[in-house]
């Protein structure tokens, strides 16, 4: 497969009304977090209850869909599927895009970022928080590499090796953080190590929808040719990903009922009609999963590009959703700090959560600061195949 790299010539009103748009958005998420760090962070939605808002919601979903977006590349080098070779370069681009997002929403949310060099320096192997700092490290390492090699012509023998290595580590990576809540015995709503493999799906389902957006829209705004083949095969994944993401969800809530301890949480969250009830039905499961399966899998509209780009978006809003439950409801649920007792006043109950604009702008942000990133490297680099037209992806296909 002979493939030309080519950089995007973004030189369009368009372009350059995007690129600001997003400076905005970071500027916006910069003074925010000056704000919270000036004023202190009672200025947020957050208490001592609720003590993961929504900067966690979206760096946590942001560094898992990191992990996933690399799994176009892992296809192409470590399973040798030759038709997903053109799109490695973007698939790691993608991924270093929204890691490093992830971690800018995370690492500004701390109160006090400064003490990161604190984190950095002295470990603690039985945290595993102390593991991911290593872990997210290390995958900027990993992919970089792997870029690199794919970049240099003389490295391309080596891009196999390196891509396996990536795909290991990006699993331990989302294993770790999906480790983080399986690990807390404390909160009925975390305490199931199911979190893990549910994470690494997630990853794979998230990450798929962001460069599903973002190819369409390079070759789009490029005015590329982009082929059939490769977008019908990325709509199948997509649609597999979602699926499997839904029937972990469904196993690990079936569980919880099916435990006596935790049928109050179950009742409470999911059936009581508050605030993730609602989310979790309306925002998780019908909006983030069942209308995408409609969208992708549905005759009349299969071959439809927009419609495919419709089912990732609402792929990517569900997600941010399911990440909220899943952090902020979690917390929201009363720890057993009294097995057997009712408190009757002070600590029982679903303690209630408004996100501040602060907030909001810090995580949206981090959203911004990846998408840009990618803007920016597609335009100056050559991350993008001249043609992904179907004779050029797969020279076997037939019109």
């Amino acid at each position: 497969m002979n493939i030309r790299y080519q950089q995007i010539e973004g030189r369009s009103l368009g372009f350059y009304a995007l690129v600001a748009g997003l400076g905005v958005l970071i500027l916006t998420a910069l003074g925010s977090v000056y704000f919270m760090e000036h004023h202190g962070h009672y200025v947020t939605g957050m208490n001592n209850r609720i003590v993961w808002g929504i900067p966690h919601v979206f760096a946590l979903f942001l560094i898992i869909a990191a992990s996933g977006a690399l799994n176009v590349a892992s296809i192409a080098s470590v399973f040798q599927n030759k038709l997903y070779k053109p799109l490695s370069r973007l698939s790691g681009l993608v991924s270093l895009a929204l890691l490093a997002g992830g971690l800018m929403v995370l690492v500004l949310d701390l109160g006090r970022p400064d003490r990161l060099i604190v984190a950095m320096t002295e470990y603690n192997f039985k945290s595993i928080f102390a593991w991911n700092i290593i872990l997210y490290n290390g995958f900027f390492v990993i992919v970089a590499v792997y870029l690199w090699m794919m970049f240099e012509r003389r490295m391309n023998k080596f891009s196999r090796k390196i891509g396996i290595a990536a795909f290991i580590w990006r699993l331990v990576l989302t294993t770790g953080t999906g480790s983080i809540f399986g690990l807390l015995v404390a909160r009925h709503t975390y305490d199931a190590m199911i979190m893990a493999p549910k994470f690494i799906v997630m990853s794979f389902s998230f990450g798929l929808a962001f460069f599903i957006l973002i190819l369409i829209a390079s070759y789009k705004w490029g005015d590329r040719p982009l082929g059939d083949v490769i977008l019908n095969r990325l709509r199948n994944l997509l649609g597999v990903f979602v699926a499997a993401v839904l029937y972990f969800v469904i196993v690990f809530h079936i569980g919880n009922i099916y435990l006596a301890e935790n049928n109050n949480v179950e009742m409470i969250l999911f059936a009581n009609g508050s605030i993730y009830t609602n989310l979790f039905w309306y925002g998780q499961i019908i909006l983030g999963s069942i209308v995408p399966l409609v969208l992708i899998y549905h005759p009349a509209v299969k071959g439809n590009r927009s419609v495919l780009g419709l089912a990732s978006i609402l792929v990517i809003i569900g997600g941010i959703v399911q990440m909220y439950v899943l952090i902020v409801g979690g917390q929201a649920y009363p720890l057993e700090m009294f097995p057997g007792k009712d408190i009757l006043e002070g600590y029982g109950g679903i303690v209630a959560y408004t996100p501040s604009f602060p907030e909001i702008a810090l995580g949206v942000g981090g959203l911004a600061l990846a998408l840009v990133v990618v803007t920016l490297l597609v335009k100056f680099l050559p991350f993008l195949p001249e043609s992904l037209a179907d004779k050029v992806a797969d020279p076997h296909h037939k019109i």
